[in-house]
């Protein structure tokens, strides 16, 4: 969006109100989704099953009485793998997530600064003369 000649200024202001809120609508929608985010994983037996949320927490974690069989050192790898694979797939999802809602930000107009508005009030004093 680039600046606007003065008698446009009404119409850019508007324009560049509507894009910010586009915006920040589409940032809350993003925050909303990154909250439903599950990463899933499970062992190569299926014995093993583990979820994560977008930040990495561990909300589920199900053995199946038959892995135990495989021992305290195995299991004890083969649940860290599979919590691993979990927690990566959310972190991906995440991750998608944040980079579709940044693609969408880089649209929003560079901020108003102090050069805009010193402009705009030398040329309406330019125009009193």
């Amino acid at each position: 969006m680039r600046s606007p000649a003065p008698e446009d200024d009404a119409e850019y202001l508007a324009q560049y109100l509507a894009e910010s809120r586009r915006v920040l609508r589409d940032l809350q929608a993003a925050r909303a989704a990154m909250r439903q985010v599950e990463g899933r994983a499970e062992s190569d037996d299926g014995l093993i099953e583990a979820a994560a949320a977008g930040q990495g927490v561990l909300t589920r974690l199900r053995i199946d009485p038959r892995a135990l069989r495989l021992g305290e050192a195995a299991l004890g790898r083969a649940v860290t793998k599979v919590l691993r694979a979990a927690q990566e797939e959310a972190g991906r999802q995440a991750q998608e997530i944040a980079e579709r809602a940044a693609g969408r930000s880089a649209s929003l107009p560079a901020p108003l600064d102090e050069t805009f508005v010193r402009q705009r009030v030398e040329q309406a004093a330019l125009d009193l003369l």
